[in-house]
């Protein structure tokens, strides 16, 4: 296995592909690269040279926030809208989606499993 920017990326893959294990890396950045590394994007990993892999990081360590960085970022960019206490930031703090989606029904996956509650259901009954 190749490593580049700290991820092992599997040698087995063409490059397009493989290139797209590496956190910040998808779709349209991994044809960008190849194109920028002028490498035949059909070539597996594996049958790089050195001199052409260590093109690849260049570029990628070079021209693109990727891995630790870009986590890094994103969360001070979540804690920075946490700390000002603006209305995404507060969704944010509670857990909830912040993009005006409804709640009442659905958002199961923000909100975590359904919980219930004592009681609701004779509640209920009695009325």
């Amino acid at each position: 296995m190749a490593r580049i920017s700290g991820v092992d990326v599997p040698d087995d893959k063409k490059i397009e592909f493989a290139l797209r294990y590496i956190y910040g890396i998808g779709i349209t950045r991994s044809k960008e690269i190849v194109r920028k590394s002028q490498l035949d994007g059909d070539k597996r990993l594996r049958e790089l040279t050195e001199s052409e892999l260590l093109r690849l990081r260049e570029i990628i360590d070079r021209d693109y926030l990727v891995e630790g960085d870009l986590r890094r970022e994103v969360r001070q960019n979540v804690q920075r809208l946490i700390d000002i206490n603006c209305y995404r930031g507060q969704r944010h703090r509670r857990n909830l989606p912040l993009r005006g989606q409804r709640t009442r029904t659905n958002a199961r996956t923000r909100r975590g499993a359904r919980r219930t509650v004592a009681g609701r259901r004779r509640a209920a009954l009695k009325k």
